[in-house]
C-alpha cells in the first residue's frame, strides 16, 4: 500500500513561540442550552495541547449552530468542555474581533489558550464566497495582523467556504492541525492510495444521492459495495423486490428519493451489478415489539418498516470484510441507536475491528456506534469525525478549506 505526501504544511513545519490563530470545529448537540461533550473536543485537544506546549500563544476560533436555530448559542460552555480535555486553562471572551477580543489576544502569555466567541455571530463569516472575498472582510483584516500564523484543524467544516476557514490562509502563513492532517490522509486514502488486495465499501445511511455519488466516483477503486439502510432498500426496489417505498406517505423516506434517483440506481445496478451486494434478508419489529426477520426473496409486499439488514446478510458482509485489505464505511446499515436493530452495523464493525485491514469509519453518526456498543476505537484505522466533508472527500470533490491550505 503506497501513501501520498500531505499537500500542505503541518504543525511539524511551524516554528515555536508564535501567536497562532487556530480554527477548530466544536459544533455540538445542545441540550437545555448547553453544549454536550463529544469526540470532537477530545480530538482537537491534541492540537491545542501541542501548540501550548510549544510556547505558542493559542487563540481559538469555532462555530456553533446557525443564526435562527435553537443550537445557535455562545461558546462559553464549549470552553469549559475543551478545558477538561486539554488539561489546562482555556480562557473565553464573548467577542470575536472587537476591542475586547483584541485586548484579550494581546494580553496572552506563551502557552496560554483563549477561545473567541462563535464565528457565526459575525455577519461576514457565513455567506459562501470565494477565498479572496473572505480574506478582504473586516473580520479577517482586523484579526490577522495580531497573529504570526494560522492553523486550520477543522476538517469536518472544510467543505465550507466561510471567512474563518478560507480567508485567513490567504493573509497568514497557514498550517494544518493534527486533526486536519489525519482526517485528510485517511479520508482521501480510497482515491489516492494503491491497495494490493480487495477494497470493500460498506454503504448505508438515509441519502441515496450520497450512495450514488460514492459509487460513481469510486467504482474503479472498490471491488465490493455492501449496501444497507434506506439507500440499500431503494436498490432492492430497483432490483425488482417489493420494498423501498413509504408505508406512511407523510414519512417521505423513500418515495421522493426513488422518483429523483430511480434511473440512476437502475443504471448503477446494470453497470456495476457484480460489484454491488444487496441484503438477502431484512429485520423489522413484530407485533410483540421484538426483532423479526424475513428473507427478501420471500417478500410479496411491504407491510412493515424495515429497520436493519438481517442476520444472514450481516454475517455475509462480515465475511467479505475479513477477506479485505481495506474497508471504508459510509453510513449505518440500520437503526443502530435501537439495540435490537444494531445487528447489521455492529456485526460489520466488529469484523473490521477483528482484522488488521486498513479501515476508515465515517459518515453521519456511524462512528457513534463504536462508542455505543463498547468497541475500541484503537481497533480501527481511522474513525472520522466529519460528515459532509467525509462524503465529499470520498467522491473526490475539493474541500474549500483544504484548497486554501494548499495555496
Amino acid at each position: 500500500m503506497s501513501t501520498p505526501t500531505a499537500p500542505f504544511r503541518t504543525l511539524d513545519d511551524l516554528d515555536p513561540a508564535q501567536r497562532v490563530l487556530v480554527r477548530l470545529d466544536l459544533n455540538s448537540p445542545i441540550a437545555e442550552g448547553e453544549p454536550q461533550d463529544n469526540r470532537r473536543f477530545e480530538r482537537h485537544a491534541e492540537t491545542v495541547r501541542e501548540l501550548a506546549a510549544a510556547d505558542h500563544r493559542v487563540v481559538l476560533l469555532a462555530h456553533q449552530g446557525r443564526p435562527g436555530r435553537d443550537d445557535f448559542v455562545s461558546l462559553a460552555g464549549h470552553a469549559e468542555i475543551l478545558e477538561a480535555h486539554v488539561g489546562g486553562d482555556v480562557g473565553f471572551v464573548d467577542d470575536t474581533y472587537g476591542d475586547a477580543a483584541i485586548d484579550a489576544i494581546e494580553a496572552l502569555a506563551p502557552g496560554e489558550i483563549l477561545l473567541l466567541e462563535n464565528t457565526r455571530m459575525c455577519d461576514e463569516e457565513l455567506p459562501e464566497e470565494d477565498p479572496e472575498t473572505k480574506a478582504d472582510t473586516e473580520f479577517v483584516q482586523t484579526l490577522a495582523p495580531h497573529f504570526d500564523a494560522y492553523v486550520n484543524d477543522a476538517y469536518s467544516a472544510a467543505h465550507r467556504s466561510h471567512a474563518s476557514l478560507v480567508g485567513f490562509p490567504l493573509v497568514l502563513p497557514a498550517y494544518a492541525g493534527r486533526v486536519m492532517a489525519t482526517e485528510y490522509d485517511a479520508n482521501t486514502a480510497i482515491a489516492e492510495r494503491e491497495f494490493d488486495g480487495q477494497v470493500t465499501m460498506v454503504v448505508g445511511g438515509t441519502k441515496a444521492t450520497d450512495v450514488i455519488d460514492v459509487m460513481n466516483s469510486l467504482g474503479e477503486k472498490v471491488d465490493d459495495f455492501l449496501l444497507g439502510g434506506i439507500a440499500g432498500e431503494l436498490f432492492l426496489r430497483a432490483a425488482g423486490h417489493p420494498v423501498g417505498f413509504d408505508l406512511d406517505p407523510e414519512a417521505d423516506l423513500y418515495d421522493s428519493q426513488w422518483e429523483q434517483n430511480q434511473d440512476l440506481i437502475t443504471d448503477l445496478l446494470d453497470e456495476r451489478g457484480e460489484q454491488i451486494t444487496l441484503a438477502t434478508d431484512l429485520a423489522y419489529e413484530d407485533d410483540a415489539g421484538d426483532r423479526a426477520e424475513v428473507a427478501v426473496d420471500d417478500l410479496e409486499e411491504k407491510d412493515v418498516s424495515f429497520l436493519d439488514i438481517g442476520s444472514d446478510t450481516a454475517a455475509a458482509y462480515a465475511d467479505v470484510v475479513r477477506d479485505s485489505e481495506a474497508v471504508f464505511v459510509k453510513g449505518a446499515l440500520g437503526v443502530f441507536e435501537e439495540e435490537a436493530f444494531s445487528v447489521g452495523t455492529v456485526t460489520v464493525l466488529e469484523a473490521i475491528a477483528e482484522t488488521d485491514c486498513f479501515s476508515v469509519v465515517g459518515g453521519g453518526d456511524t462512528s457513534r456506534a463504536i462508542e455505543m456498543y463498547g468497541l475500541d476505537e484503537a481497533d480501527f484505522g481511522h474513525v472520522s469525525i466529519a460528515g459532509g466533508a467525509y462524503i465529499r472527500a470520498l467522491t473526490g470533490e475539493p474541500l474549500a478549506a483544504v484548497e486554501a491550505l494548499k495555496r
